[in-house]
């Protein structure tokens, strides 16, 4: 019989919560995890209760059952107390169903917006909204770092957005920005940058040249699921943007997390081209 180790994901989960630098959210998130592992501990002892009731009902002993597992007979007689294991019921979202669409590429009248995502919702007939979650200092990950060259763990200027389409959580998005290029413009202010964002990094003499754009589907992190109010299981589309300047300078890294329940992607081809 196989033994169960420790997931290396609850250790990531523990320092995902250590960093967050609100205590109060800290200490919020951390209760909610704790509650969650309780539930899964008790969830796991009437799993096993089942188990071992199907192993006596197929003919084992208790000291066979106790051999595999490496316990005493007494220690499987009372792993054996409590209701037997049924099928767990999924929870039912509380959550109003709501589909947003994201163009990818992104039209570039709608890219120069004063946002995104407030025009797209806004023609979908959606009421959107969006709050700011952090501006200032944090170390790069190593995808933001490659989109920015820099070393990973290089301090650079995030500015973290939450967005809700009719008061549903759907994305989070966060612009990065490299600290020596950026860190003493208002870019790096705690607030949203007006007209656009799209406007300020052309005013500090930054003309477009590209972007390349990836999507990734994963599970969600702690703190993505927390933030979009996931249910569990749910998974995320992460789509990441990078953009140069004319000159091939990283000026711009925009990291999207959506919530893949509430999203459809529609892809256009480039105009010009007859290739199917």
């Amino acid at each position: 019989m196989r033994k169960l180790e420790t997931s290396p994901v609850d250790l990531r989960m523990l320092r995902d919560i250590a960093a967050i630098a609100d205590p109060i959210e800290r200490a919020r998130v951390i209760t909610r995890a704790m509650t969650e592992q309780q539930g899964i501990a008790e969830e796991a002892a009437r799993i096993r209760r089942g188990a071992i009731a199907e192993a006596r009902e197929a003919g084992h002993t208790l000291e066979e059952i106790a051999k595999a597992l490496g316990v005493t007979p007494g220690r499987v007689s009372q792993m054996r107390k409590g209701p037997v294991a049924k099928a767990p019921v999924p929870p039912a979202s509380s959550r109003p169903p709501v589909i947003v669409q994201r163009a990818l590429p992104t039209d570039p009248a709608t890219r120069g917006s004063v946002s995104l995502f407030l025009v797209e919702a806004e023609r979908q007939g959606i009421t959107p909204d969006r709050k700011m979650l952090y501006v200032g200092p944090e170390e790069a990950a190593e995808h933001i770092a490659a989109c920015l060259r820099v070393e990973p763990g290089t301090e650079v200027i995030a500015r973290r957005k939450m967005m809700t389409a009719n008061g549903v959580p759907v994305r989070i998005a966060t612009s990065f920005f490299r600290k020596d290029l950026f860190g003493e413009t208002r870019i790096a202010e705690p607030e949203f940058v007006k007209p656009s964002l799209q406007a300020a990094i052309h005013a500090l003499g930054h003309t477009f040249g590209h972007a390349e754009e990836t999507l990734t589907a994963r599970p969600a992190t702690r703190f993505e699921a927390d933030t979009l109010e996931l249910d569990p299981g749910e998974w995320v589309v992460q789509v990441l943007r990078a953009s140069y300047s004319s000159e091939g300078t990283p000026i711009h890294t925009l990291e999207t997390i959506c919530s893949a329940n509430r999203h459809i992607f529609t892809i256009g081809q480039v105009g010009g081209l007859d290739e199917f």
